[in-house]
């Protein structure tokens, strides 16, 4: 059997290099460079009179790690689109070994050698790793043995470097191992050119440098990665080459050797990134937010353990921690989306026996969602309609029951202006809009009610460097106007920048409070791992 599965190992392998070898002559044949697995030409896409990718070409190399930076709405998730035939070109030409290519579906993309890998995975929790992989393959019969798949997946797992384990429930992984067996999937389906969107996104420390590794592995067997990302460290790292990308026109293709985070961070928004600068201390005494002994838990499994914290008036609290440690149930506890067991929850002094969402807006509190689609935004709704949807009752934007539409037009319109938020209009949809131009809507709707108490959670995740430059500005605007503001972060240089002061969440506690000048960077990182903690 062991002999029947190597020798089968061992044609695919030499039918793999007879087509390496195809190509490499069709190549030739076509004044096409042997290194180049893919070739884009005056690429162009529009939506409407939207230009949003406009005379795009660049070449990729066979077997590097080749990122693409840029904006939000700079155009990347479209061209990426067009390269794995979620979109059709509407002018110019894709070049695959080789030879023009014209995908009209992902499937003939997946089929020629091009797969993706979604920040938001396509799995199914109820199914195992191997039904998940094997689920949609084309031409198996109705009695295709699982069998079969499950040792393929194994294999190409150990050949990899991905350890993924074939018969556990997808459900039961971490969303690190649910993005390896994403991994699998396209490996499986004889991918050889990769497309990571935003694959560092939703990854904790550890499993970064685990997604690494395994980038390293593919690369050292000829596949081909596109690294689709925001965060300029983690390209410099694992990166060969950077194109960016601005206004949906090529800004330039460098090698990562030869260039720096500035440089790129210049090329991408157009003009050097100054990162908004915290300046003096809290500006009042007064307590705005204080919470005391909090305990919270679900199906008998605790969440949050006797948390206490208390924030004042124009003072921003970081809580840093590695995901998964209770940030999002202190949130929610915190603004009524989630009940608690114990614990007092006073806004200004005034004790919130059950907190609800209209309640503390009511009251002066801001929310930024961790989920801004989940949670932030009604995705199938203008920006406009957005925008009012905490203050649609009151007298501003409503009279005898009827929306007052001039009035929210003009207030779009200013919003618009004033966060540089890319849109056509005040009726665009929010879901046709890029994720950092759907964080600046939120982030408008909460600050233009001049919040007294703010929660912002993971406030410039997914976003590029200049807009998340934008927010913290913003942020620190609103904070020396008085706003008290909670920030939720697990990006310790986001914490360390904006915060007066410095909480570490480990497993529902808050360990211990800092304040910035005192905090230290290697203490903070044991804290985050549970160490010195006695938990």
């Amino acid at each position: 059997m062991k002999g029947e599965e190597t020798m089968r190992t061992m044609d695919a392998m030499n039918a793999m290099d007879a087509m390496d070898a195809m190509d490499r002559e069709s190549a030739a044949d076509c004044g096409h460079k042997p290194d180049t697995i893919l070739e884009t030409r005056s690429l162009v896409k529009r939506f409407g009179a939207f230009l949003a990718n406009e005379g795009i070409s660049l070449s990729i190399r066979r077997g590097e790690i080749h990122a693409i930076l840029g904006e939000n709405g700079a155009g990347k998730s479209t061209l990426m689109n067009m390269l794995c035939g979620m979109l059709v070109p509407d002018e110019g030409e894709i070049r695959f070994r080789g030879r023009p290519v014209r995908f009209t579906s992902p499937g003939q993309a997946m089929e020629a050698g091009i797969g993706m890998v979604h920040q938001h995975f396509m799995l199914i929790p109820a199914l195992t790793v191997t039904e998940n992989v094997a689920l949609g393959m084309k031409g198996r019969s109705p009695l295709f043995r699982l069998k079969e798949a499950c040792a393929e997946i194994r294999r190409l797992s150990e050949r990899f470097g991905l350890e993924v384990e074939p018969e556990r429930l997808l459900g039961d992984l971490s969303v690190g191992q649910q993005q390896r067996v994403e991994i699998v999937k396209t490996l499986y389906r004889g991918a050889e050119f990769i497309v990571l969107d935003e694959p560092t996104a939703v990854l904790t420390p550890p499993e970064v440098q685990d997604l690494f590794r395994v980038l390293s592995a593919l690369k050292a067997q000829g596949k081909t990665i596109i690294f689709i990302s925001h965060k300029l460290q983690e390209v410099q790292a694992i990166c060969d080459r950077v194109t960016v990308l601005r206004l949906g026109r090529l800004a330039g293709t460098l090698e990562m050797k030869d260039t720096n985070p500035a440089e790129i961070a210049r090329l991408m928004i157009g003009r050097d990134v100054r990162a908004p600068v915290r300046t003096g201390a809290a500006s009042g005494t007064a307590v705005r937010l204080r919470v005391e002994g909090i305990c919270a838990s679900e199906r008998g499994v605790p969440l949050l353990r006797d948390l206490s914290l208390r924030i004042r008036e124009g003072e921003i609290l970081g809580i840093a921690g590695v995901d998964g440690n209770g940030q999002r149930e202190l949130a929610e506890v915190l603004f009524g989306l989630r009940g608690r067991d114990a614990g007092e929850i006073r806004l200004e002094g005034r004790e919130l026996d059950r907190p609800h969402p209209r309640l503390m807006t009511e009251l002066g509190a801001a929310y930024i969602p961790e989920d801004r689609h989940k949670e932030g935004l009604m995705l199938q709704m203008s920006i406009a309609e957005n925008l009012i949807a905490k203050q649609y009752r009151g007298k501003r934007f409503s009279l005898g029951g009827f929306l007052r539409r001039r009035r929210m037009r003009a207030c779009a319109e200013e919003s618009i202006r004033d966060f540089a938020v890319r849109a056509t209009g005040p009726g665009h949809r929010v879901g046709g809009l890029s994720g950092g131009n759907q964080q600046k809507v939120i982030l408008a709707r909460e600050l233009m009610l001049h919040p007294r108490v703010m929660v912002a959670m993971q406030p410039t995740r997914g976003m590029d460097v200049g807009a998340a430059e934008y927010v913290h500005r913003r942020l620190l605007e609103a904070r020396e106007q008085g706003c008290a503001i909670l920030l939720i972060s697990t990006e310790l240089e986001e914490i360390m920048a904006l915060s007066d002061r410095i909480a570490v969440i480990y497993k529902g506690r808050l360990l211990e409070t800092m304040d910035r000048e005192e905090a230290d960077l290697d203490r903070i990182g044991l804290l985050m791992a549970g160490v010195e903690s006695g938990a």
